[in-house]
Formats: C-alpha cells, sequence, structure tokens
C-alpha cells in the first residue's frame, strides 16, 4: 500500500525540531490573538457604520501573511498542527512499516505517543 507522507520522521528527527516548533507556535499563537483583536474591533466599527479601512485592515494582513509564512514551514515538512491553541503536533512516521503520527503536545517535554493515521490524539499510545 502506497504511503501517504513522502516525509517520515524518526524519533530523534522530530525530537531535534521541537525547539523550533515550539518557537513556531509561540509566534502562531501571538498572531491569531492579534488577528483575533483585529477582527473584534473591525466588526464593532462596521456595525456602527464607521469606515474599517486603513490601518487596522492593513495590521489584520500582516498578521495574516506571518501566520501563513509559518504555516508553510510546518506544510513544508508534513508536519500537522492538529490543535493550535493546546499546541498539538502531529509528526508522519513509520513503526513497523506501518504509517503512523508520531503525536507531541506543547507542554511535553519529550515525543513519548503515537496513534495511527485515522485514530487521532483519542488512540494515543505510548512509544
Amino acid at each position: 500500500m502506497p504511503h501517504q507522507f513522502r516525509k517520515h520522521y524518526s524519533r530523534d528527527e522530530a525530537r531535534a525540531l521541537l525547539p523550533q516548533i515550539r518557537t513556531w507556535l509561540r509566534q502562531l499563537n501571538q498572531k491569531r490573538e492579534l488577528v483575533e483583536k483585529c477582527d473584534k474591533r473591525l466588526g464593532q466599527l462596521l456595525q456602527a457604520g464607521h469606515d474599517a479601512g486603513g490601518e487596522l485592515v492593513n495590521n489584520l494582513v500582516r498578521y495574516l501573511a506571518a501566520m501563513r509564512e509559518v504555516l508553510q514551514q510546518f506544510q513544508e515538512r508534513e508536519i500537522q498542527i492538529k490543535d493550535l491553541e493546546r499546541g498539538l503536533i502531529d509528526f508522519p512516521a513509520l513503526i513497523g512499516g506501518r504509517e503512523v503520527f508520531l503525536c507531541w503536545e506543547q507542554d511535553e517535554d519529550d515525543i513519548e505517543f503515537w496513534h495511527d493515521l485515522d485514530t487521532g490524539y483519542a488512540g494515543r499510545e505510548r512509544l
């Protein structure tokens, strides 16, 4: 059966990326909060019938572009963000010839779990 992913991570390869992934998650969450603030403010302005252009919209576009750049880093590596707020990340891997995900959450010190491609977080098992 052909594999779904081109890149498969060993535990050591995924582990080596954790410091960078923590930085990317922090950047994404900071920008997401800024986007939410801009979006809320924009909604208030539009409801009140004010002009919503200018700096607010420019900032919103800038924050979204910054998020897209970071998300591209994950996409290029085929690393999946399952839950941005929790920092839940899946790395494609092979275990016993089977394609699975190494599963990591940002409050975990190390990569200690895996699950089948279709079971998700609920199917996590210890490595």
